[in-house]
């Protein structure tokens, strides 16, 4: 594949934008200068800098945010800044996507994609997949919370009770909450069914994949064919 549409198809923009970073030395192949835009490459594998920032070609775009709070899962924020001014502009040129939502002042594991089945197999309601939320609880926890949660509490605008499908106190003040579901507001109205109020939530796990523990509020990583086999809970 010509060096231009490679950058092309990784967001460096037009194929006009990315001869022009070709042709000023901004651009190297393992770590050699090329200055033909027209030169041939195997795309697979390939790693290149430009203006010294080193990328790997991907076909497709799986990334992982530890989100910060104050921060707005969209492209037209209204009060806060949007989460995706946390990612480098290539990212953004070559559409990536959140994978679903969460609310500005909730915290954790968020996923990004520009695979749109990705996309839809896991924001798709059909497909139950789990995430799980530590939440800081206003009152301290006990069993009966824990019970009345895995029981199923309902909530206003709900024909039936809704469970969780997992659920442990992990200190005096914070619950693990497992769920299939992506309904609004849906942890912290449980919770208040439940009696009690969340004043804080973590999201550490999707699927069979958790949030790194090393990872800092607002970076990102890219996510690997292990951690998609994890995701979709293929391996232990």
């Amino acid at each position: 594949m010509e060096l231009e549409r490679i950058l092309r198809s990784q967001g460096f923009g037009s194929r006009p934008e990315c001869r022009a970073l070709i042709h000023s030395g901004r651009v190297r192949i393992d770590g050699q200068l090329c200055e033909d835009p027209y030169a041939d490459y195997a795309p697979e594998g390939l790693i290149f800098s430009v203006d010294e920032q080193i990328w790997n070609y991907r076909k497709l775009a799986y990334l992982l945010l530890n989100k910060p709070a104050n921060y707005e899962c969209s492209h037209k924020p209204r009060h806060h800044p949007s989460i995706y001014t946390l990612l480098p502009p290539p990212l953004l040129t070559r559409g990536v996507q959140a994978v679903g939502r969460l609310d500005e002042d909730t915290t954790g594991l968020l996923l990004f994609s520009d695979d749109g089945q990705f996309i839809h197999t896991y924001t798709s309601p059909k497909k139950k997949v789990t995430k799980v939320y530590d939440v800081t609880l206003k009152h301290p926890g006990d069993q009966l919370l824990v019970a009345a949660l895995l029981a199923g509490v309902q909530l206003n605008d709900e024909p039936a009770p809704i469970a969780a499908s997992a659920c442990e106190i992990l200190a005096e003040r914070l619950l693990r909450l497992t769920t299939t579901e992506g309904k609004y507001h849906l942890v912290k109205r449980m919770i208040a069914a439940a009696g009690n109020r969340a004043e804080g939530l973590n999201r550490v796990a999707i699927g069979g994949l958790s949030l790194p523990p090393e990872l800092p509020l607002g970076q990102w990583i890219w996510l690997e064919e292990a951690d998609l086999q994890k995701l979709a809970g293929r391996t232990p």
